[in-house]
C-alpha cells in the first residue's frame, strides 16, 4: 500500500484554476490539401489526391488549428508551458481522455475552406483517486465555415499526478463485445508511425517519441500511442468497412494506455439496424484500450 500524499492542488489553487471556466478563444485556419495527403499515407490508405472540395474525413480536422508555441515556450514534457488558454495545472501528466463530436450533415468541412474554431473551457474539476490526483478540463470547440456551424466537439483533458513506485494499477477490462467484431485490423505502432503522426499534428509531447523520458520521468514501459491516432484508426476502420457511410456523431473514451511494445488491434460491430457502430481498440493481451460509438446519418 502506498502512503497518502498531501494534495498538490489545494482549495485556493483549485479556485484559481476554475477562473479559467468560460474562457474562450477564436482561431482561423485554412483546410489545405497537404496534411490530408500526408495522413492518408500515414494510415496506409490509397486515397485519390485531395483537392478543393474534398470532404474532410471524420477526425481529420485534428490536422489543423495546431498550437505553434515558440521553442522558448516549450515545457519539460515537450508541450507548450502551462497557462494561456488552458489553465496552468501543476500536475505533470497530461492525457487526451476522450471526446464527443457532432457533425452537421448539410455542411461538411472540405479542403480549401477557411474555418474558424471557437474554443471555450466549460469546466475544471478536481478529484483524488487511488492513484493520486486528477484534474479534468472540458473544452468545447465549434468549427464554422462560410456556411455556418459544421462541427461541435467536446474534448476531455485529464491531468494526473506523477507515477509513484507501488501505485495500484487500474484493473484491466475486456471489451464488452469481445469476440463479436464484424471487422478487425491489426496495427503495428512502430517509431515511424508515431513520429509521422506527431509531426502531422505538430505534437512535441515527449511521451510519443522520447523513450528515455517516457520510461524514466513519467514511469511508463514504452512510448505511448497517441489517443487521437487510435480514435482516428477506429473511424478509419469504419471507412474501410463501410466506404459510403457518413458519421453524424462519435463518442469515445480512452480506457488504458497503448504502448509501442506490441501490435494492437481495432475492431467494429454495426448494429442490426445499421444506424450505429460500436468501435473499440485492444492491446496485445486483449485488454480494452479505447471504446467508441459512431452514429451514422
Amino acid at each position: 500500500m502506498t502512503a497518502m500524499t498531501e494534495p498538490t492542488i489545494d482549495t485556493a489553487q483549485l479556485a484559481h484554476l476554475q477562473t479559467w471556466q468560460g474562457k474562450s478563444e477564436t482561431l482561423s485556419d485554412t483546410l489545405t490539401a497537404a496534411p490530408v495527403d500526408a495522413l492518408s499515407a500515414t494510415l496506409d490508405r490509397d486515397d485519390p489526391a485531395p483537392a478543393a472540395g474534398t470532404a474532410l474525413p471524420p477526425l481529420w480536422h485534428w490536422l489543423y488549428f495546431l498550437p505553434h508555441a515558440r521553442q522558448s515556450e516549450i515545457g519539460p514534457d515537450g508541450h507548450p508551458r502551462r497557462g494561456g488558454f488552458l489553465p496552468p495545472v501543476p500536475l505533470p501528466r497530461r492525457m487526451w481522455a476522450g471526446g464527443r463530436l457532432r457533425w452537421e450533415a448539410a455542411n461538411p468541412l472540405q479542403v480549401g475552406q477557411e474555418v474558424q474554431r471557437q474554443s471555450t473551457i466549460q469546466s475544471v474539476k478536481h478529484k483524488a483517486g487511488r492513484t493520486g490526483e486528477l484534474l479534468f478540463v472540458l473544452v468545447e470547440h465549434q468549427y464554422r465555415n462560410a456556411q455556418g456551424l459544421a462541427l461541435t466537439e467536446e474534448h476531455d483533458i485529464v491531468y494526473r499526478s506523477a507515477a509513484q513506485p507501488g501505485d495500484p494499477a487500474p484493473a484491466p477490462q475486456k471489451p464488452p463485445l469481445d469476440g463479436q467484431a464484424a471487422w478487425s485490423r491489426t496495427i503495428t505502432p512502430d517509431d515511424v508511425l508515431l513520429f509521422r503522426y506527431s509531426a502531422l499534428t505538430f505534437n512535441g509531447h515527449r511521451i510519443h517519441y522520447d523513450r528515455k523520458y517516457v520510461t524514466e520521468v513519467e514511469g511508463y514501459p514504452g512510448l505511448i500511442v497517441h489517443g487521437p491516432l487510435i480514435a482516428t484508426l477506429l473511424l478509419d476502420l469504419l471507412r474501410r468497412s463501410l466506404p459510403g457511410a457518413q458519421v453524424a456523431r462519435f463518442d469515445f473514451r480512452a480506457v488504458r494506455p497503448t504502448f509501442d511494445l506490441h501490435p494492437f488491434s481495432v475492431h467494429g460491430k454495426p448494429s442490426a439496424d445499421g444506424k450505429t457502430v460500436e468501435l473499440w481498440a485492444q492491446d496485445h493481451e486483449g485488454w480494452l484500450t479505447m471504446q467508441g460509438t459512431a452514429t451514422l446519418f
